[in-house]
This record gives C-alpha cells, structure tokens and sequence, in this order.
C-alpha cells in the first residue's frame, strides 16, 4: 500500500510541476462572489462541531482568495440530505453541499463534473475505488470527501476470559460464538438487520461470502446471486437458529444499539467503525479488530464507506466553487477534518501522510482495508430504493423456519423495479 501511495504522490508532484491549466474549471469570474456551503455535522456536541472546522477553513481561504466568500452552513446529519433536496426544489441549490449521496442529483443535470471544477492534480489524488464510486457513466461528480471501512470488532476482556484468539474464518465466528455463550455472554455475535443501518452489515456479510450487491462485469443488481443466498443461510442456520446472536432479533436490532451493548461488554463480536474504536476505549473495553472474515478466510475486500461534496450548476459560480474545492482537498485540510473524527483520508498523499505519522497508529488496520474496500453502488440512481427495500426487508433473511432466497428474490425485484424506473 505505502509504495502505491508514494509512486502515486510522485506522479501528483510532477503534474503539479508541469501543468498550470486547471482543467475546465479553469475559465469564467471567479471574483466577487459568495459560495453558498452547506455541510454536515460529525460532532456530537457543540465542542467538536464541525462548524468550527468550516469557519476556520474558510476564513482561511478568503484570506488568500480576496474577493470569494464562503456561506458556512452546517447542519444535522438527521436532515441535511433531506434539506439539501429542498433547496434544490426551491431553485436555491447551495454553490457547494458536503452530504451523503449525489447520484439523484446527476440525474436532474444538477451538478458540475469533477473535470469541470478541479485542477488536474487534485482530481488525480483521489483514491481509485472512491473516485470510480462518484462517477455516473463514467463521468465523475461526486468527489469523496471522508471514508472509512468496517472492521470485526471483539472484546479482548471475553475473548481471554474463554481462551480464544481472533478468528480467521466463519466457522471461528461460529466456534466463538458457542465459547462465549457458554461463558454467560449475552451475545456472542451482534447481528444488527434493524432499519437503522441493515444495507451496510448486510453488505459486508455478501462480500466476505464471495458476493456482493451487483455484478462486476455490468454493474448489475444480483441480490439474490447462489452466493448471496448461501450467505444467507449460513447466519441463519449456524448463527440464529443456534442462538448465538443474542436475546434481540436480528431484524429487530439496530446499530446504535449494537453498539451501546458492545460498550457495556455484553457483546463478544460485531462489526464496526472507527467511531466505535473511540467510544469503546472511552467504556473501558479492550478492543480487538481484524477483517471480517471470509468462508475460509480473509474476505476478499472489506466495505467501504465515502461521504460526497459536490458543487451545483444552479447558482453558476464553477470557477469559484473550483477553486474552494481544491483548497478544501489540500493535504493539511483534510487530515486537520479526519484527524477530528477518526476517519480516512480520500486522497492518495494525503493517506501516505496519515501512515507516517504515529499520531494515527490506532486507524492504521481501517487504513490498510481501505486500498481492497468496495463501496456501495452508490452511482445508481436506482440505489436509494434498493438500500431502502434491504432495510426492510433484509432482517426476515435470518428469522427461522423462512426461506433466504425468497427474502432475496423480492429485494432482487424491488431492484428490477427500482431499475426500470430510471
């Protein structure tokens, strides 16, 4: 990973060096303008806010771009999509929006491409995997703004208590599982297919099955693939049926739930984030994380996980909004946002700096997946819907005495469905 992230930040270097045009952002006004931002939330309290992290930012770019302003309006993540929506109904599209998704947007031709609003070299630095992820026909509008992967968390504390080591393939998860509960451990293995978040661990159990959302070839829906299915099957019959995920059902089971439990050292094994590295340790709990493991062994990529920026054509101001969204990708800005909320850097130098600096040691496992992560189709217009029909329907996958590949038929229809209408 690190002699990839070098060679390609040599690359950037020598663009940087050699190419003064900016692409086709590079031409109109860009003077005596404000931008109109809109961002979300990441803090949980008024302390760590990111309007704080905004307002900084941009003070600081207004002071080396005489004569562009910067509107800083930061909002809950409960809302800010839904608000953003609004806004863009009502004629009044902010210049720039920091939210979780764009594909609707791109459909409504509401958005500048990626070409027509970065410079050549910030464009090039974004990861691979998360720049294809922002594209729509091949063209890119989404540009990633943080990422994050998803790790197996275990409770080291319960994991010594019954003699076990990490586990390396489902049939350790299984093995484990039965461990703790002989131990008294509540839930061995937090299986969380509540509404909350169910299209995230529902991906990450289809990847470490050998599956996935779509196929790779056409990027088609295969919901209801033989590997998806058999994934399936193996949670309910050597995880749920046996009793090993715990006194909640697991459609019934939300993350945030999920997570509290883990916190209160009532879990054994789960899947998580960055986030519930930093709230786990605050707990008191002893935290191990590795891969989620495949049916034999390592999964053969890890989830991925990006949040967007994207700039709108409504207002009209792209060389402005250009030039604000190349400040906002410089290295030390972004590692100044991540470095707050236990993220992932989007670009590839600012990655090489993360990994040199102990500073960051405990992202260093979120790190190394984040190269092989996939994320998901999140430029399908289609995929709102489908996220919101495995939502729904997903949890009933695992409740015993159902058949997996009926649950999985009808989200693979809801997809067809989903798709025709685009």
């Amino acid at each position: 990973m690190q002699q990839r992230y070098l060679a390609v930040t040599a690359a950037i270097a020598a663009m940087g060096m050699t190419m003064a045009l900016a692409g086709c952002g590079a031409t109109g006004s860009s003077g005596d303008v404000t931008l109109k931002l809109v961002a979300a939330d990441y803090g949980n309290s008024p302390a760590n806010s990111s309007e704080k992290y905004w307002s900084a930012l941009a003070k600081d770019f207004e002071t080396k771009n005489p004569g562009i302003k910067i509107d800083v309006d930061v909002r809950s993540w409960k809302t800010v999509d839904a608000d953003v929506a609004s806004m863009v109904k009502r004629g009044e599209a902010p210049d720039i929006a920091q939210i979780g998704a764009y594909a609707d947007y791109v459909k409504q031709d509401a958005l500048y491409s990626a070409d027509e609003l970065l410079n050549i070299p910030t464009q090039a630095n974004f990861l691979t995997q998360l720049s294809d992820a922002g594209k729509v026909n091949r063209v890119q509008y989404g540009l990633p703004f943080v990422a994050s992967t998803r790790l197996l968390f275990y409770n080291e504390k319960l994991f010594d208590e019954a003699g076990l080591s990490a586990p390396k393939t489902w049939a350790d998860i299984e093995s484990d599982s039965k461990a703790l509960k002989e131990k008294g451990v509540t839930t061995p293995f937090a299986l969380p297919l509540g509404t909350e978040e169910a299209q995230a661990e529902t991906m990450m159990w289809l990847l470490s099955g050998g599956g996935g959302y779509t196929e790779t070839a056409d990027d088609s829906y295969s919901i209801d693939s033989a590997q998806n299915v058999a994934t399936f099957r193996w949670l309910q019959k050597n995880m749920v049926e046996a009793g090993l995920t715990g006194p909640v059902a697991p459609e019934k089971l939300d993350r945030a739930a999920a997570f509290t439990a883990f916190n209160a050292g009532k879990v054994g094994m789960l899947n998580g984030h960055p986030t519930l590295m930093q709230e786990a340790e605050k707990a008191g709990i002893k935290v191990g994380m590795v891969p989620l493991p495949g049916i034999n062994g390592t999964s053969k990529s890890s989830m991925g996980v990006a949040d967007w920026m994207m700039a709108f054509k409504q207002p009209g101001h792209r060389e402005a909004a250009g030039k604000f969204l190349d400040f906002v990708f410089s290295d030390k800005n972004v590692l100044d946002f991540v470095g707050q909320y236990d993220l992932l850097p989007v670009t590839y130098s600012a990655n090489e700096a993360m990994a040199a600096d102990p500073e960051y040691a405990a992202l260093s496992k979120f790190q190394e997946a984040l190269p092989t992560s996939q994320l998901p189709p999140v430029g399908k217009t289609s995929w709102a819907k489908v996220s919101e029909s495995i939502k729904k329907n997903i949890g009933k996958a695992v409740e015993p005495g159902v058949n997996p590949s009926t649950v999985l038929g009808e989200i693979a229809r809801d997809a067809v469905t989903a798709e025709a209408a685009e």
